[in-house]
């Protein structure tokens, strides 16, 4: 089921008790969770960039990707047996942003947006590293000036901004970034399958 919270965005307040599972502690630089649950959605393995891919070019994308009615793009990256997972989410995403016409960035708005999706990557995919055992797979859904990220890992926990959140103080900043810098986000569980799927959606400068 998905918890996505009622709040607005930019003052979302704790994860709600609908979903199963405790808090998991801070850390650095990064956001608190766990899980794993398979895809669930039609979907295409894209070809991973190199992570000597520079930022400043274009790269080209992968083939197959699955489009579905109303613009609808998805693209999904397996982690099975990779390694340096969280560069390779970087430049997956990165190589989607190329190819879905959010970069190059033609604005100081439009960089900021793209960053804001490498960033929102980062974090969810260093969370799953940390407290679930490392993530499962990577999806990105774009539509309608809207990126969804999807990261999925076989831990229990909840993931939660620390709360409340201290600048100073190390650790539990992760999902506090993921909150302030996305419209909404939540996690989704299948029941009967262990772990779970933390989603964020982030739109693109009007």
């Amino acid at each position: 089921m998905s918890t996505t919270r009622p709040y607005p965005p930019g003052d979302r307040g704790p994860e709600p008790s609908g979903a199963s599972g405790a808090s998991e502690g801070g850390m650095p630089g990064s956001g608190e969770s766990e899980g794993g649950v398979p895809a669930g959605q039609a979907a295409v393995i894209g070809s991973p960039v190199s992570p000597s891919a520079s930022p400043s070019q274009p790269v080209s994308a992968p083939e197959g990707d699955v489009a579905e009615g109303g613009g609808r793009q998805i693209r999904t990256l397996s982690f099975d047996d990779q390694s340096g997972v969280v560069p390779l989410a970087r430049d997956f995403t990165r190589q989607a942003l190329y190819a879905w016409g959010w970069l190059p960035s033609a604005t100081a708005d439009q960089r900021a947006a793209a960053e804001d999706v490498l960033l929102v990557v980062s974090e969810l995919v260093t969370n799953a590293c940390l407290h679930a055992e490392g993530p499962d797979e990577l999806s990105i859904t774009c539509e309608k000036k809207v990126i969804r990220l999807e990261v999925s890992d076989r831990g229990t926990g909840q993931p939660a901004p620390r709360n409340p959140h201290r600048a100073g103080r190390p650790g539990g900043h992760g999902m506090f970034i993921v909150q302030r810098l996305c419209l909404d986000w939540g996690v989704v569980r299948t029941p009967g399958v262990a772990g779970k799927r933390v989603w964020a959606e982030l739109g693109a400068p009007a």
